[in-house]
């Protein structure tokens, strides 16, 4: 399966907790802003719906901004990028955040002008929607079979089978369980093959 995957030219990341060391304590935001354990912050925003959805994405944007300001590189990542930007690949970042959050935080961990672009939650419905990664391949003009999605959230995983691309999980957050194409521990390992 690795060389398999590494001959696909089309890569598609996940930002927080695949480019960055894992920092959102979503537990404390679910509480916040009312939203039950389980229930992702934007669908338990939409379910809320009108002024407190709109007041929950205010709030939401508030925290991601300051965590763009402290964010760190994966170093795993780095050397996974390199090899694909090396080999000519084309590099994209999907995210659950907002866009303008997330060109922020690639400028603070160094990867600004890594990616071809990047698509937030206002660009296309969040994972695990497919709609992100079906972004991607239009952007592209390639088939599934080019394409490669990577993440450390079982989401990431469903977005991108949703869509027919291979998936690759790296298991940052303890206690997570997913499915994909391959599971890791490090990024690096993908390098191995």
């Amino acid at each position: 399966m690795i060389d398999r995957l590494l001959q696909r030219t089309h890569w598609v990341f996940d930002l927080d907790g695949t480019l960055t060391v894992p920092q959102h304590d979503f537990d404390a935001m679910r509480r916040e802003l009312g939203i039950p354990r389980g229930i992702d912050l934007l669908s338990g925003l939409a379910a809320q719906g009108g002024e407190a959805e709109q007041r929950g994405l205010a709030r939401i944007a508030e925290w991601e901004w300051s965590l763009a300001e402290g964010a760190e590189r994966q170093e795993d990542a780095l050397a996974l990028l390199g090899r694909l930007q090396r080999v000519g690949a084309s590099l994209g970042v999907l995210t659950r955040n907002r866009r303008d959050v997330a060109l922020r935080t690639l400028e603070v961990i160094g990867l600004a002008g890594w990616f071809d672009d990047v698509v937030g939650r206002d660009e296309a419905l969040p994972k695990p929607a497919p709609d992100g990664v079906q972004w991607w391949l239009r952007r592209w003009q390639v088939g599934p079979e080019s394409a490669v999605m990577v993440g450390d959230h079982p989401m990431d995983a469903v977005a991108g089978a949703a869509a027919g691309v291979a998936t690759v999980w790296v298991r940052r957050h303890p206690g997570l369980e997913g499915r994909a194409d391959l599971v890791v521990d490090d990024l690096r390992d993908v390098l191995e093959g």
